[in-house]
């Protein structure tokens, strides 16, 4: 049958091209590009591989021999003897011990002493700025500076601040020559502790005050319109809404000074019940020369600080989501 009058002729169908060979093209242009992304953290993942993961494995294999340097020849592998020694020394337990109470006092009241003072920041007042630079400033002093500070300018029983306002203090009231208490052999531990309470609070008060300054304003107004008092404000939205933020400066406060080591080896050189892990580890190390032991201890304060550190990552990433819901 002859096709109208009119219609052009139709041209025969092309068979369709076939796109199954650009599919390995796509995949390695995928790779290339993820490759060229990867490419400028390279250098920084072998850096921090060098440094950090190298070390961590030579004391994982240090902390399986017997070696004491004042003998170096005489090695021997003991296997997991040297982390059964760290469970069943006096010391070392001790030591855990002076550990978990320091970073349990320092960490509860910096960061009561941290949501006090972020509760003051959060009001308008004048010369807010001044007072937030003054309280920051604590924790920008090196560690071992603020330690000799505290040693010297504040503990020194002959001419330290505390015993200078004691005398002060007594002589008000008649007393012209009080005792001078010697602060960091009658009160060593807590000496210790109060240094790094007044070089943490800072920290714990930035972090609480960032989650103060991120509460839903309308929610807080709209509180306040049904007649709420500030306590309950506080009680009922503040401090679940600081859940989180309490969280993370507790974890990351632990992670901190669980390695502290620069106020116990300044105020009191580990003396008086003040040594702590750290600070066997280093006792162990540098004096008994004993690198077998001192690198189980190691290995073990390490492992610690990773798993509080993995609860801390997890506080931080569920901040970050809810964020960005809220956003």
């Amino acid at each position: 049958m002859s096709a109208p009058v009119g219609t052009p002729p139709q041209a025969p169908a092309r068979p369709a091209r076939s796109t199954e060979p650009a599919a390995p093209v796509r995949v390695r242009s995928g790779r290339a590009r993820a490759w060229a992304t990867r490419a400028p953290l390279m250098p920084a993942l072998i850096f921090l591989i060098v440094v950090t993961q190298l070390p961590f494995v030579a004391t994982l294999v240090i902390s399986l021999f017997d070696w004491n340097s004042l003998d170096p020849d005489d090695r021997a592998f003991t296997g997991l003897s040297n982390y059964q020694s760290v469970a069943t020394d006096a010391a070392l337990r001790e030591s855990v011990l002076t550990t978990v109470l320091l970073t349990v006092t320092v960490v509860i009241v910096s960061v009561v002493a941290g949501l006090l003072l972020a509760l003051l920041l959060d009001r308008t007042f004048f010369g807010r700025g001044f007072v937030r630079t003054l309280l920051i400033t604590p924790f920008l002093i090196v560690p071992v500076s603020a330690a000799l500070l505290w040693k010297h300018a504040l503990y020194n029983p002959e001419y330290g601040l505390l015993n200078g306002a004691w005398a002060w203090i007594a002589g008000l009231f008649g007393d012209s020559s009080p005792a001078q208490p010697e602060w960091t052999s009658q009160m060593p531990l807590a000496a210790v502790e109060i240094a790094l309470i007044w070089q943490w609070t800072p920290f714990m008060m930035l972090i609480l005050l960032a989650g103060l300054q991120s509460r839903p304003v309308d929610m807080m107004e709209a509180a306040r319109l049904d007649g709420a008092s500030p306590w309950q404000i506080f009680r009922y939205l503040t401090l679940p809404h600081l859940r989180r933020y309490l969280e993370l400066g507790i974890l990351l406060g632990s992670v901190y000074i669980v390695q502290n080591f620069d106020a116990v080896f300044t105020i009191t050189s580990g003396g008086l019940g003040t040594a702590n892990l750290p600070y066997t580890i280093y006792q162990t190390f540098y004096q008994a020369h004993e690198y077998g032991l001192a690198s189980a201890a190691g290995v073990v304060v390490v492992l610690g600080t990773i798993v509080i550190a993995t609860f801390a990552l997890r506080v931080v990433s569920s901040l970050f989501n809810e964020e960005a819901n809220r956003a």
